[in-house]
C-alpha cells in the first residue's frame, strides 16, 4: 500500500485546564490479537500490550480530563495469542479476560473483527454478553440476520463533556468469503459501501449527534473499489456527515487528514494507537486532526499489571506446557525458496488427518522460527497462528494446476534482477524503506502429494509442470482429486480457488468432502504423539512428492539473494 501517513501534528496538552477544553481526544486501537500482557511467556523481552494503552490513555485523561477522551477499538482482539486461546477455549468456566481488561482500560465501545468471528459462536457470543454486562457495546452493524436487523449493535451514543458522540461499528465485509458458514451462522456480512454512508446519513438525521465516528474492521486499501477486504478509502470518500473514520485489519498505520473528515489506522498489537482531536465551537465540530502515536513498551500501568497477574500466570503456565521435541529447526523463511521442514510438517499433518490425495498449504507465519529441542504449546502459535479448520475439497487436476499457477504468479516473477516478487518500499508501520513481498505470503500455496516443478523463466500461467502423483502414478488433468486445505482457502480466501482454479464462489460449498478440527490441534497431536519429530518424518517423498524452482542454475542464486534482502 502506498504511504499515506501525513506529518504528525504535535499537540500541547496543559494539565489543569481541561474544564475549558474545547477539544475531544479520540484514542483508537485495533488488531490487538491477544496482546493483553506486557510480559512474554518465554524469556524476558517486554512488549506493547493493553497495559501500554492504559498508561497512554490515562496520561491523556489526566492532561485534558477524562470527559474529553473517547477510547475505541476496531476489532480482532480475542485471537492470535496464547492468552486469548486459553481464555477462549480452556478457562471457559470463568469470566473471559478480555471484557474485564476492556473495562479496566476504559473502552467506551469496541467493534468486532473477522478473527473474533473465527473463534466461533461459543466464544464470541459469550464475550459479547460479558462486554454488554460491563456496559461496553460490541458493534458490527453489517452482520445482518435474515430479517435485516443486525446480529450485534450497529451504533452507540456516548456522552463526553456534554457532547453527544455517535459511534458506528462494522466488521469486515469479506467474512462470508473466508470463514466456514458455521462460524457466522445466523448472519451474513454485507459490503460497507453503500451501507455505511446511508446509515450515517439516516442516524445523524434521527439522533442529531454533535460528532460522528465510524469504526470499521476493514483495511485502509487503495480506494479503487477493487477490494471488499480493504474498503477504508472507498468508504472515506463517500462518508459525508462523519468526522472520523477508523480503519484496521491490515495492521498498517495510516492517517489521512482533510478539512471535512479524517481517517486513522493505528496498526496492530498495541504498537501504536490512533489519536484524533476534534475541535469544537459550542456543539459544532470545527476542526479534525488525526495522528498515530508510537507506544513505549516500558511504560505500562503497574496497577493493571498487578491486577491481572493471576490471569497472566495461568496463561503462561498453559503456554509452557511441553508438547514434544524437534530434531531440527522449523523456519518459515525456507518455505519461500522451496520445500522445507516447516511446510513439510503442515502437509504431512493435513494428509494424515484427512487421507486426502493432495495437500495445499502456505507459510502462515511470515518469519517464524522454532528451535530444535523441546517444543512447548507457545510454539504452536509460531507454527500455526490461526484457528483455521482443516477442509477437504474435490478438485480436478486442471483446477489444481490453475491454483498453483495463480499462487506462484503472486510469489515469483520472471527473472531479471529478482525472482521472488519483492519490492523496496516504505514500511507503512515505520516509514523506513525495506524489501518485502509484493503480495501476502500466507497465500503462497505449495502442494504435496504430487511431483512438479516451477519454471521461473516461463510466462505467468505456464510455470507449473506436474509430472506425476507422489507415488509415481499418472496425474490426470481431468481426474477428480480430494484436496486438503485450510477453511480460509476452502471458503475462497486469497482467491486461489476462484481466480486461480476458476471455481465459481457459489460452487465452493458443494465441493466440500469433509470438515475437520483446527489444523493447529492436528499439529499438536502429531508432535505430541511422535515425541521426537525429525526431518525424515516430515519429508517422506513417497507421501509428499516433491517440487522445486527450475532451472536451478538461474533460480537458486537469485532466490538466495532475494531472501537476504527481505530478511
Amino acid at each position: 500500500m502506498r504511504k499515506i501517513l501525513l506529518p504528525i501534528v504535535l499537540l500541547t496538552l496543559c494539565a489543569g485546564t481541561y474544564a475549558q477544553n474545547s477539544e475531544l481526544h479520540i484514542v483508537t486501537t485495533g488488531d490487538v490479537h491477544g496482546s493483553f500482557f506486557n510480559r512474554p511467556y518465554v524469556g524476558n523481552k517486554t512488549k506493547t500490550s493493553l497495559m501500554s494503552v492504559k498508561y497512554y490513555v490515562d496520561s491523556l485523561r489526566a492532561a485534558v480530563g477524562p470527559e474529553n477522551v473517547l477510547l475505541l477499538d476496531a476489532g480482532d482482539c480475542i485471537q492470535g495469542d496464547n492468552a486469548s486461546y486459553y481464555f477462549n477455549y480452556v478457562a471457559t468456566s470463568e469470566p473471559h479476560v478480555f471484557p474485564r481488561l476492556a473495562k479496566y482500560v476504559g473502552y467506551d465501545a469496541c467493534t468486532l473483527g473477522n478473527h473474533d468471528i473465527e473463534t466461533g459462536h461459543a466464544v464470541y457470543d459469550r464475550v459479547y454478553k460479558e462486554l454488554e454486562d460491563l456496559g461496553i457495546p460490541w458493534l458490527a452493524g453489517n452482520a445482518l440476520k435474515a430479517d435485516g436487523t443486525s446480529y450485534f449493535p450497529e451504533y452507540t451514543m456516548i456522552e463526553k463533556g456534554g457532547r453527544k458522540i455517535l459511534v458506528l461499528g462494522y466488521n469486515n465485509a469479506n467474512i462470508d468469503g473466508w470463514l466456514a458458514p458455521d462460524l457466522w451462522s445466523g448472519m451474513k456480512h454485507v459490503s460497507l459501501v453503500p451501507l455505511v454512508p446511508k446509515r450515517v446519513k439516516a442516524l445523524k438525521a434521527k439522533l442529531k449527534p454533535d460528532a460522528v465516528v465510524v469504526v470499521v474492521h476493514s483495511g485502509t486499501g487503495e480506494g479503487d473499489g477493487n477490494s471488499i477486504e480493504s474498503q477504508g478509502l472507498d468508504l472515506f470518500r463517500r462518508l459525508c456527515g462523519a468526522d472520523v473514520l477508523v480503519t484496521a485489519h491490515d495492521h498498517r498505520p495510516a492517517v489521512v487528514n482533510t478539512r471535512k473528515r479524517c481517517l486513522v489506522n493505528g496498526g496492530a498489537r498495541c504498537g501504536n494507537v490512533g489519536h484524533t482531536v476534534l475541535g469544537f465551537k459550542g456543539h459544532r465540530v470545527v476542526s479534525r486532526q488525526a495522528e498515530t502515536v508510537r507506544l513505549n513498551k516500558n511504560k505500562v500501568d503497574e496497577a493493571m499489571v498487578k491486577c491481572f497477574d493471576a490471569e497472566f500466570e495461568a496463561a503462561k503456565a498453559f503456554a509452557l506446557r511441553p508438547v514434544g521435541r524437534l530434531d531440527m529447526p522449523l523456519t518459515s523463511r525456507a518455505a519461500y525458496i522451496g520445500m522445507s521442514d516447516y511446510i513439510g510438517l503442515l502437509h504431512t499433518v493435513q494428509l494424515q488427518a484427512s487421507r486426502a490425495d493432495i495437500s495445499i498449504a502456505a507459510p502462515l507465519t511470515f518469519d517464524g522460527y522454532v528451535a530444535p529441542g523441546e517444543v512447548i504449546f507457545n510454539d504452536m502459535f509460531t507454527i500455526y497462528p490461526f484457528e483455521n479448520k482443516l477442509f477437504v475439497l474435490e478438485m480436478s487436476g486442471r483446477e489444481i494446476k490453475g491454483l498453483l499457477e495463480y499462487s506462484y504468479n503472486n510469489w515469483v516473477s520472471t527473472p531479471g534482477e529478482h525472482v521472488l516478487k519483492i519490492e523496496n518500499a516504505p514500511d507503512p508501520r515505520t516509514g523506513a524503506s525495506r524489501w518485502s513481498f509484493v503480495n501476502r505470503s500466507y497465500n503462497f500455496d505449495s502442494a504435496a502429494g504430487i511431483n512438479y516443478t516451477v519454471d521461473v523463466t516461463a510466462a505467468a500461467g505456464s510455470r507449473v509442470n506436474i509430472t506425476s502423483m507422489a507415488d509415481g502414478s499418472a496425474f490426470d488433468p481431468d481426474a477428480k482429486y480430494s484436496v486438503a486445505m485450510t477453511s480460509y482457502r476452502a471458503n475462497g480466501g486469497g482467491e486461489l480457488l476462484t481466480k486461480g482454479a476458476g471455481i465459481p464462489r457459489g460452487e465452493l460449498g458443494s465441493r466440500v468432502l469433509g470438515r475437520y478440527d483446527e489444523i493447529r490441534e492436528f499439529v499438536y497431536r502429531f508432535i505430541s504423539s511422535h515425541k521426537l519429530v525429525d526431518h525424515a518424518l516430515v519429508d517422506d517423498r513417497s507421501v509428499l512428492g516433491s517440487w522445486s524452482f527450475v532451472p536451478e542454475s538461474v533460480a537458486e542464486p537469485l532466490l538466495k539473494a532475494d531472501l537476504d534482502l527481505v530478511f
